[in-house]
């Protein structure tokens, strides 16, 4: 799977270590930054990148998903959701991020690093890569919904 990251600075040391094990776990690990710690980079652009980027591939057929992280995780999934396509989800813990992926398809995970453990983060964002959505009628016709009012600006 290709797997998007980004993040601010308060995630990056999660962020190192994510890119060791997603591509010890085989992923194809794509880095949208930053590069450096910098407490004045503006992560909204590392996380849109990143949630472009996923959409683009899903679209093309490839199998994709996307992580950002932040403190919290808030920030950087707003920034995230802004991006047509997107279904960003704060994940706490690993309840959160396996009902993002079985309900909602979220294609994109936020964790907070100042919230969890490099291990407790690494374990969410793992739940999250490795639950399918489930199909399920309604879970579907929801998805669909936003997906019409993303397109159309109504929920009808």
């Amino acid at each position: 799977m290709r797997v998007h990251l980004a993040t601010d600075h308060a995630g990056m040391e999660l962020s190192a270590n994510l890119l060791s094990h997603l591509t010890a776990a085989g992923h194809d690990v794509v880095d949208h930054g930053p590069s450096s710690f910098d407490p004045e980079d503006d992560y909204p652009s590392f996380c849109i990148n990143a949630a472009e980027a996923v959409v683009a591939d899903r679209a093309a057929g490839v199998d994709a998903l996307g992580i950002v992280l932040g403190g919290s995780g808030n920030g950087e999934q707003i920034a995230a959701n802004k991006v047509h396509g997107a279904r960003a989800a704060l994940a706490w813990n690993l309840d959160t991020a396996r009902l993002a992926r079985q309900h909602n398809d979220a294609n994109l995970v936020a964790v907070g690093g100042r919230q969890h453990s490099v291990q407790e983060a690494t374990e969410i964002i793992d739940a999250f890569l490795t639950e399918p959505f489930s199909g399920a009628e309604r879970h579907s016709r929801r998805i669909a919904q936003i997906a019409h009012f993303e397109e159309t600006g109504s929920v009808a």
